[in-house]
């Protein structure tokens, strides 16, 4: 099937980007690595009036760190992100979610924004982002504003971003002290959706979790945050009875479904188990860094 006619513009700066959001609002749709809208255009799930192509503005595949921040422009590709040198070093929950996003296309051409935009609760980085509390930067002609990926992800394909609005980078919280974290993904074959992910973070104070995070994948209608789990981590010395504990209260949040992916029960038996392999795994990488 062909898409709808549609007109094309290709801007070079994000202001004229943001101006023909303005002008077209939700009769436009944003092009960025096109993983996601070129399949709904081809099967006529999306109609757009006007495509804008931002591939060409440049400033927006920003990958650094500053001083209080890991700042991640919108239009990274997903294996930029999973094999950047800062983050192998320092950010392990996002190199190993990068690595394991669909398959080598999708990570060369897919960008973390239009992942977000799309909001699919199969998808990998709203649990990244939920394990490590980032920030969401979105802006439109005359100004931006700054909101919490937990706040940002609504349900299924939908978030809190205007039609006149276009992620421009996400921004996510330095630790103090030393950290750690882990990605765990279940899936049929490569390129497939997940069955079930975890993702985790942790800050350490000396031999305590000070800080943790938890984001689960594939387990309800939008990526979950699993704050009684997380809450139950902070300030208690890491044994694989606290891992259990914190599984059992982040399994209470899911609500998978039977399917061809496997059964809901032994899709908590995934998240059980990740989360504590996530949890061991981020402590260890913490504990030598």
């Amino acid at each position: 099937m062909y898409p709808p006619k549609f007109d094309y513009a290709a801007p070079t700066t994000l202001d004229d980007a943001l101006a023909l959001l303005a002008e077209h609002g939700e009769e436009a749709k944003i092009l960025a690595g096109g993983q996601s809208l070129i399949p709904m255009l081809k099967l006529r799930f999306a109609g757009p009036d006007m495509l804008i192509d931002i591939n060409r503005v440049e400033g927006l595949d920003t990958l650094e760190e500053t001083a209080d921040h890991l700042i991640i422009g919108g239009m990274c590709r997903h294996n930029i992100i999973g094999h950047h040198s800062i983050i192998e070093q320092k950010w392990p929950v996002f190199a190993e979610a990068g690595k394991l996003i669909a398959d080598p296309l999708v990570r060369n051409m897919g960008t973390i924004a239009g992942s977000l935009v799309h909001a699919d609760p199969q998808a990998d980085w709203g649990s990244v982002l939920l394990a490590v509390d980032a920030e969401i930067v979105v802006k439109k002609k005359g100004g931006e504003r700054s909101i919490n990926i937990d706040d940002f992800l609504h349900g299924i394909f939908e978030t809190a971003i205007e039609p006149d609005e276009i992620l421009t980078e996400i921004r996510v919280p330095k630790p103090k002290g030393k950290s750690g974290g882990a990605y765990l993904k279940m899936e049929r074959k490569v390129g497939d959706f997940a069955t079930a992910g975890v993702a985790v973070f942790v800050e350490m104070d000396g031999d305590t979790i000070k800080q943790a995070g938890l984001g689960l994948t594939a387990m309800g209608t939008r990526n979950l945050k699993a704050k009684e789990a997380e809450d139950a981590l902070k300030g208690e010395k890491p044994s694989p009875e606290l891992y259990a504990k914190a599984a059992d209260l982040a399994a209470k949040i899911c609500n998978p479904k039977d399917d061809t992916r496997g059964s809901a029960e032994y899709k908590l038996s995934v998240v059980r188990t990740y989360v504590q392999r996530g949890l061991e795994r981020a402590v260890n990488f913490a504990q030598k860094a």
